[in-house]
């Protein structure tokens, strides 16, 4: 029986471990980034965008950057089919549009729009851990 349980628990966590850790919404998302000072990547989206299916089916299916996510950044993804919640501020007319914001939900950058792949992502990530590096060293 405990050899089914440890079994049971391992492929839990290497599945978990396969899977982007979005938060449960955009505000819980902001206050956990703001407690754990990292930066925030949120995702407006749509289940019925093919250019949203695909980044969800390739790039973020893609290890190394579930991995980078996962570790450097506090992940959202708000879907407006489903009217989940998005400040106006960060709203675009396509999708998917891809933000990088501070932990305190003010933008980086302007967003990436459309399907991107998992190596110029990578890059991306990269380039934002970089320059929010050299805020937190400011402060």
């Amino acid at each position: 029986m405990g050899k089914i349980f440890i079994y049971l628990m391992l492929a839990v966590a290497t599945l978990t471990a396969s899977e982007i850790k979005w938060a449960k919404d955009f505000n819980s998302g902001v206050a956990e980034a703001k407690k754990v000072n990292k930066p925030i990547l949120f995702v407006s989206s749509r289940h019925s965008c093919k250019y949203c299916v695909m980044l969800d089916e390739t790039t973020f299916k893609d290890k190394r950057v579930i991995e980078e996510l996962n570790k450097n950044f506090v992940s959202i993804i708000s879907y407006s089919d489903k009217n989940d919640y998005m400040p106006k501020e960060l709203w675009q007319p396509g999708t998917p549009a891809i933000w990088f914001l501070e932990p305190s939900a003010e933008p980086m950058y302007q967003p990436l729009m459309g399907a991107i792949d998992a190596e110029n992502f990578l890059k991306a990530l990269a380039i934002i851990n970089e320059e929010f590096g050299k805020g937190k060293n400011k402060k």
